[in-house]
């Protein structure tokens, strides 16, 4: 009797250990997929992040060429004279105007990027922010040349009236001048801005619902809702959005394949916009749930 009690304590010993042993590697099991779930978010994060950062440098350069690009078209309309198109170099000035806007934008959109960036490669980081640098002396310069060219159109309308009108006449009519085609050239590149504008909030609902954003379920369904309460944005240069909640839901309507939502490290969503015009084509209010 004695050898069978022992052996059922032995085989009951046995049978812990094994179940024991089972449940240590099913939570050692747990832990490593968990890890790995873990190092895939903060790759694909530091993936976005690049490309997030490669994008807005691209926008920046992309500028610039095309400030240059629209000085050479002044400058080529200004060697004519009188025969120079006015309206064409109007358009130009205003479209240089509207494009040093965006690159300003871009380049402390940039810099923001970069200060909340996860990278630990302080030789990248550094690279980047001495970029972020050379982009911010660029534009300082730039702006001194758009200057310099339109204190040089002010002095060829001063020619042109000198030819035109009685030398007393000539003051007042050239400040009239100058004075309306600054006003048109204004005048377009708010136009452009107007164009380019959209407007986000997120929230949760009760927030949401307290702005009269929300009423019930419905989204901006009438004309009394908070619109301080959004911010304003320019579309070619805001395309991420970072949400700061591991719940996230879209309420107004925006094509299904212009934007992902993606988890960082931390399990917190980001609204990464990958076609504005697209995106922005239904509504140019964005308004997203957040728990």
């Amino acid at each position: 009797m004695k050898k069978l009690i022992i052996m059922l304590a032995a085989v009951m010993a046995l049978t812990v250990t094994s179940c024991d042993t089972k449940k240590e590697k099913q939570e050692q099991t747990n832990t490593a997929d968990a890890t790995i779930d873990s190092l895939k978010r903060v790759i694909a994060q530091t993936q976005n992040e690049s490309n997030d950062l490669m994008g807005t440098i691209e926008q920046i350069q992309e500028g610039f060429r095309q400030i240059n690009e629209a000085e050479g078209r002044i400058s080529s309309e200004n060697n004519q004279g009188e025969g120079s198109d006015r309206q064409a170099i109007l358009e130009n000035m205003a479209f240089i105007q509207s494009r040093m806007q965006q690159n300003r934008e871009l380049i402390a959109n940039l810099r923001e990027q970069l200060r909340t960036s996860n990278r630990n490669n302080a030789q990248m980081k550094g690279t980047l922010e001495e970029m972020v640098a050379n982009f911010e002396k660029q534009l300082n310069d730039k702006s001194r040349q758009i200057d310099s060219l339109r204190n040089e159109l002010q002095q060829r309308d001063v020619r042109i009236a000198e030819q035109d009108r009685q030398i007393s006449a000539l003051n007042e009519n050239v400040t009239n001048l100058s004075s309306a085609n600054e006003q048109k050239t204004q005048a377009m590149a708010a136009q452009e801005q107007e164009l380019n504008t959209a407007y986000y909030v997120f929230g949760t609902k009760k927030e949401l619902r307290e702005q009269n954003i929300l009423k019930r379920n419905d989204v901006l369904k009438s004309d009394d809702f908070n619109k301080d309460y959004f911010t304003k944005i320019d579309i070619r240069v805001t395309k991420v959005i970072k949400l700061y909640s591991k719940k996230a839901e879209l309420k107004t309507s925006h094509p299904a394949g212009s934007y992902t939502l993606d988890k960082d490290a931390q399990g917190q969503y980001t609204l990464r916009i990958t076609n504005p015009q697209s995106f922005w084509s239904v509504s140019r209010y964005l308004v997203i749930v957040v728990r």
